[in-house]
């Protein structure tokens, strides 16, 4: 008898203020994101797309939707992962990302594997 596809993506996020891009007196600040996907499933799967909602200190909130990350669609069998890095830029030395990829599983099953809350911040220094 054969197991029941279980889909299960594992998202771990490391965000990272980008000093050397980020202009704070003209509003600009630049953090990095490190992203592994992992499959914790046992069925093979696609990342079709990605959904984001980036919002900074002000509430201003940027939906980023599109095909892939960086540029890649990656197909992950079980146990297999995926690590990548990308950026956002905030007008707050503060804000938080959140969102979900779009998954198509080897049996033709698409599901959401969704991103937790992760927080951006610049460190503060004092003068």
């Amino acid at each position: 008898m054969q197991e029941e596809p279980h889909y299960e993506i594992t998202i771990e996020v490391k965000p990272e203020y980008v000093a050397e891009q980020s202009q704070p007196d003209k509003d600009r600040y630049v953090f990095a994101y490190t992203i592994d996907i992992k499959n914790t499933g046992n069925i093979a799967a696609k990342l079709l797309r990605r959904h984001w909602i980036i919002t900074d200190a002000n509430n201003k909130v940027q939906e980023v939707n599109g095909d892939g990350v960086i540029g890649k669609q990656p197909y992950l069998q079980p146990g297999k992962s995926f690590r990548y890095t990308s950026a956002a830029i905030l007008e707050t030395p503060i804000g938080c990302m959140q969102g979900h990829y779009e998954m198509l599983a080897d049996d033709g099953v698409t599901f959401k594997a969704p991103i937790e809350v992760f927080r951006l911040a610049a460190p503060m220094t004092l003068h």
